[in-house]
């Protein structure tokens, strides 16, 4: 089993517009020290954007947020897509740690989250979303909590052949 948090990224994250980003910061937070605590990997997946982009790389919006930054050796997965696993060395940290079971946190849910847990699931990992542990902002007419619920429900049983993604609390994952 990993941990994986998702461009939890001061231009996204620290953006008035987050919704409920301070209990967001402490879910994956409360996450990572049990995942810790317990010899569980934690992996971050930062999205390197474009100019111009909240999380321009280089710039002070693409640093992962200080209230759960990695900890000296824990591996950092630069991206450049909204897939975690696209173009990036995702699939083969998991696969070279001989992890089957991913737990899901970060931002933005309709985006990165919801193709991240997908991809996974079709590249053959079990998924665990923490379902109090991502966040967007209000879009194309919802609202953040919409979206975030929407999500949530969407991925409640979600399966394919084998594999499945599940939704739970940040305070029921186990690990």
């Amino acid at each position: 089993m990993a941990l994986v948090i998702i461009d939890v990224q001061r231009g996204i994250i620290d953006n008035p517009r987050a919704w409920r980003a301070a209990e967001v910061l402490g879910a994956i937070g409360g996450l990572a020290a049990r995942a810790r605590a317990a010899g569980v990997p934690v992996i971050y997946v930062q999205h390197d954007g474009a100019a111009g982009s909240p999380v321009e790389a280089g710039t002070p919006g693409a640093e992962i947020h200080s209230a759960i930054a990695p900890r000296s050796g824990e591996a950092v997965i630069h991206k450049r897509a909204c897939d975690s696993f696209l173009g990036s060395s995702l699939d083969d940290e998991l696969r070279s740690r001989g992890i089957g079971r991913i737990v899901i946190t970060g931002c933005m849910s309709q985006y990165c989250v919801d193709t991240a847990c997908r991809r996974a699931l079709s590249l053959g990992y079990d998924v665990i979303l923490a379902a109090d542990a991502h966040t967007t902002w209000d879009m194309g007419g919802l609202t953040a909590e919409q979206i975030v619920s929407h999500h949530n429900a969407i991925f409640e049983d979600f399966s394919a052949m084998d594999h499945a993604i599940r939704v739970k609390p940040a305070a029921e994952i186990r690990f």
